[in-house]
C-alpha cells in the first residue's frame, strides 16, 4: 500500500476515535487530498465543503480552530458545490480546458461545463474526482433540429457527459409554438440515462417576462431538472429579477441556474439568494477566494 495513503488512512480512523473529545483537530482534507490518493470527493470524507456534518461535529466537541487548503471557504458556506466551472469560448485550448479540470478538482466545483469536442478529455482528467462533466447541446442559438440535439445529447453522454445544458428555441417559444418546444425539450430527456440531469437554457435577455414563464413551465412539463438563464453568447446574461421570476414559476423541486454575468461574489450571493441553485461562471476561482476572505460572515448556502 502507498505510504501516504496509509498515514491518511489511520489519520482518518484517529480523528473519528477522538471525534467530541478533542479541544484541536488535524488538517480537513481537500478535493486535492482526495485525488492525490486515489479518491472521489465524497470517498475521502473530510473536505470542508463536502462533509460539514463532520466539521460541525468536531467543533461542537471543543475543535476552536479549523486547517484547510487554499480555496475552500467557512463550513457554513457551500457555494463551491453550486459551481459549473465553466470554459466555453470557441479558442479554448487542450491546455486551458486541462486546467479548468484542475482547478475544478481542487475546489471542489460541481461539474466543469465545456463544449462537447472537449467532454471525453474532462471525463479522463476527473474520474474519481467527484467532479461532473456538464456540456451544451444545440450551443449557442438552439435553432438547430430536435433530432440534432437528441443525437448530440446521446454522443457527449457516451464520451462521459454527466449532464447536459440544451438550449431552448427561442424563435418557437416566441411564435407560441409550445407543444414544439416541449417535444424538443423532451427529446434530449429521453436521450438521456439516469442521473444526468438535463438543464433547458431559456436566454432570457431574448424572453419577454410572459415567455420566460411559458419556457419555465414547458421545461418542467417536458422532464428537464434545471432551467438556466442564458448562455452567455447573447445580448445579456442572469439577473436577480429573472432568477426569482424562474424559481416562483418553476416552485421548490426543479433546480434554477444563474448563468451570464455571474463575476464575483456579491454577484453569486445575489443569485443565491433570489432563488438560483447553481451557477455557471468562468470566474469561479475569484468567487471562492472573495467567499473564503469573507471569513465566517458569509452567507449560509
Amino acid at each position: 500500500m502507498d505510504t501516504q495513503l496509509l498515514v491518511d488512512r489511520v489519520t482518518r480512523e484517529v480523528m473519528t476515535a477522538l471525534r467530541g473529545t478533542t479541544r484541536t483537530a488535524p488538517a480537513a482534507s481537500s478535493a486535492a487530498c482526495a485525488l492525490e490518493n486515489g479518491l472521489s470527493c465524497e470517498e475521502c470524507g473530510q473536505c470542508v465543503t463536502n462533509r460539514p456534518d463532520f466539521i460541525e461535529g468536531l467543533i461542537s466537541g471543543g475543535v476552536c480552530r479549523l486547517s484547510t487548503q487554499l480555496g475552500i471557504g467557512p463550513v457554513e458556506a457551500r457555494i463551491a458545490r453550486m459551481i459549473d466551472h465553466t470554459l466555453l469560448k470557441p479558442d479554448a485550448t487542450e491546455e486551458q480546458i486541462t486546467q479548468l479540470c484542475r482547478e475544478a478538482a481542487t475546489y471542489c466545483f460541481a461539474s466543469v461545463c465545456v463544449n462537447p469536442i472537449w467532454v471525453d478529455l474532462c471525463a479522463r482528467l476527473l474520474r474519481r474526482s467527484g467532479v461532473k462533466v456538464c456540456t451544451v447541446i444545440g450551443f449557442p442559438l438552439g435553432a438547430t433540429t430536435t433530432g440534432a440535439k437528441a443525437y448530440e445529447t446521446r454522443d457527449t453522454i457516451g464520451k462521459g457527459a454527466g449532464e447536459v445544458d440544451m438550449v431552448i428555441n427561442v424563435g418557437l417559444i416566441k411564435s407560441r409554438q409550445y407543444s414544439r418546444v416541449r417535444e424538443d425539450i423532451r427529446a434530449v430527456v429521453r436521450a438521456t440515462r439516469p442521473n444526468i440531469l438535463v438543464k433547458v437554457i431559456l436566454e432570457t435577455c431574448l424572453l419577454t417576462d410572459e415567455e420566460k414563464v411559458r419556457a419555465c413551465q414547458l421545461s418542467v412539463e417536458a422532464g428537464a431538472d434545471f432551467v438556466k438563464t442564458s448562455t452567455g453568447f447573447s445580448t445579456g446574461g442572469a439577473t436577480v429579477e429573472d432568477i426569482a421570476l424562474m424559481r416562483r414559476t418553476v416552485g421548490p423541486e426543479i433546480g434554477v441556474k444563474a448563468s451570464g454575468g455571474v463575476r464575483n461574489f456579491e454577484d453569486a450571493e445575489a443569485m443565491v439568494k433570489a432563488g438560483a441553485t447553481r451557477l455557471g461562471a468562468s470566474a469561479g476561482l475569484k468567487i471562492i477566494k472573495a467567499q473564503d476572505a469573507a471569513g465566517s460572515g458569509g452567507t449560509n448556502y
